[in-house]
Order: structure tokens, then sequence, then C-alpha cells
């Protein structure tokens, strides 16, 4: 098993329903933010990491993010007729990805900090983790709301609870998810899962990270791209 995880998986199928009307007629990950769409803010950090896969799930007006990717070496994982959610869209996207631990990274998020694919990678350990979840601290997180998911005791491990906010990254191991027997389903499952076995682990991200979930983020996320006041 390697120690350095070679294949990404980004989360782009959504309906991206919060959005409004930004999405009547457009995806959620071509949304711009500072003049650039969402899924090319993901994909700048991604790409400086250099993985050998890159896999984007698809299934709400696909054509356009198929068009908007093309030629940048990024395999696609349709899904239909439903979306499958995570835990069933990450399954569906196996066969590219290959049967080592990946990263799974949502596409609706901007980031101020280094680089939280490579700060995952450094702090990966699979003889005792089978997911690393990066996880923001209260102060540092924007465009969210809530006590948070996440509490991280001194060890790294995870347990859910008030505290820090999940980013929407992480690095997990992907073999439970055949024993899952629903089409569609949440990678909650296999969280709940590795919480019983105590291998449920985060890392607290040390930059800054703005959720794009609303169309109010948005001029939050760009303050944050520009490094000015938040």
């Amino acid at each position: 098993m390697r120690d350095r995880p070679g294949s990404v998986m980004l989360f782009a199928a959504g309906f991206g329903t919060r959005m409004g009307a930004l999405t009547a007629d457009r995806p959620k990950p071509l949304i711009p933010v500072a003049g650039t769409a969402l899924i090319d803010h993901a994909l700048g950090w991604v790409t400086a990491y250099d993985p050998e896969t890159i896999v984007a799930n698809l299934h709400y007006l696909p054509d356009q993010i198929e068009a908007h990717l093309e030629g940048r070496g990024i395999r696609f994982s349709h899904e239909v007729p439903d979306i499958l959610e995570t835990g069933g869209g990450l399954r569906a996207a196996l066969p590219q990805l290959g049967p080592e631990p990946v990263f799974t990274m949502n596409t609706d998020a901007v980031w101020r900090g280094p680089n939280p694919l490579s700060f995952l990678a450094e702090r990966w350990n699979p003889t005792e983790m089978d997911a690393l979840l990066l996880c923001i601290p209260g102060d540092q997180a924007l465009g969210h709301s809530g006590a948070g998911d996440f509490r991280i005791d001194k060890t790294g491990r995870a347990t859910r609870g008030p505290g820090h906010i999940y980013s929407g990254l992480q690095i997990i191991r992907t073999d439970g998810l055949a024993a899952v027997s629903d089409r569609k389903f949440s990678l909650n499952l296999l969280w709940d899962e590795m919480l019983g076995r105590r291998r449920l682990f985060a890392a607290s991200y040390p930059g800054q990270w703005c959720d794009v979930g609303q169309p109010e983020s948005i001029p939050l996320a760009e303050r944050l791209l520009e490094g000015g006041d938040v």
C-alpha cells in the first residue's frame, strides 16, 4: 500500500439546490468565484499535488462539466439514472480510481493556506488510519453555520460532536464500500464503522476555508481569495 495516495475523487454530481437561481442552468462546480469556476479552484490544489488519477463524478448537467474540463486528463464517472450520494458515487468510480486509499474532495469550497492535499498526505498513516479527515477550526471557517462536526483528541482520533468543521476533503480506504448493500448511500456509513474501531482520524487545517454552498457565501470567498478581511 502506498503511503502517498495517488488518486483523487472530485464530487461534482450534486444539484446545488441551495444556490437557487444560480444553478438553474449550470452545475454548481461551474459557478464563478473571483472569475474562476469553483471546480477550477479545487483543481488548482489537486494539480499542484500532482496525483496519478483524477476522477469527477457527474449527474446534473454533466455535459457542461465535461466540456469545461476537456483536455485536462480528468476521468468521469457518470451517475445514471440516479445520483448515488458520496458513498455510492465513490464506489461507482473505483474501477477508475483503483483499490488504494484515495482523496475525496468537494468542489464547492475555497482555501487560503498550505495545499490541503499535501497537508493531509504528510499526516496519513495507513497502518493505523482508515480515514483522515481535514477539518477546520470554527474561527477559520467562513460561510458555514453550526457548532461543528468532529472533535479531535491528542492522538488525532476523531469523534462526532461540536468542534471542528469537516472541510469536504479526506483520505479514505475504500475496502468497506463493498459491504454496503444499498446502491445510494453516504460515506457517513463508513465513518461510523471506523469510529467504532477507533480508526477515524482528523487533522486541523492551519489556514482558512470558505464553504461556497449558497449565494451569500460568494463575496466571502472572494474576499478570502483576495487576502482581505472577512
